[in-house]
């Protein structure tokens, strides 16, 4: 089984590792299956999603990120810039919750098959978490 790669404030651990609410959260909110838009290319018939979705208690309240999409994707220029944008998608409820005053996400390409995630969460003018995914294609492409 592949585990997924993490610095969490300068420390390299495992997913499967993380018990601090924040960085867990980050995690959730990343990992896990949102459902496809409707004029999203799906890389299989399905259109996944969390099924507590279709019962949210805010109106478009979802769950989760759409990087399972680049599931089958080319490491292009274009598959990192989607991967930027649907990790900021998935991450903007803790700017509209108050966790967070801003939230950065940058993908990097650091290989033809690396693709790496750093997250940077801040309150004020103070960091309040620096996280980076490593592994974050090989993770995708595991399933």
């Amino acid at each position: 089984m592949m585990t997924l790669q993490l610095v969490v404030d300068g420390v390299g651990t495992n997913a499967t590792d993380i018990s601090d609410d924040l960085p867990r959260s980050v995690l959730i909110s990343l990992f896990t299956w949102r459902r496809a838009n409707p004029d999203d290319d799906l890389p299989a018939s399905n259109k996944y999603g969390w099924w507590g979705d279709s019962y949210p208690t805010e109106l478009n309240d979802r769950i989760g990120s759409r990087l399972w999409l680049l599931s089958r994707a080319k490491m292009l220029p274009e598959t990192v810039a989607r991967a930027e944008e649907y990790a900021t998608e998935a991450l903007q409820w803790l700017i509209d919750d108050g966790v967070a005053d801003s939230v950065q996400v940058s993908a990097e390409q650091q290989s033809m098959d690396t693709l790496a995630l750093r997250i940077q969460l801040t309150r004020g003018d103070k960091a309040l978490l620096n996280i980076r995914f490593i592994n974050v294609w090989d993770y995708l492409n595991a399933f």
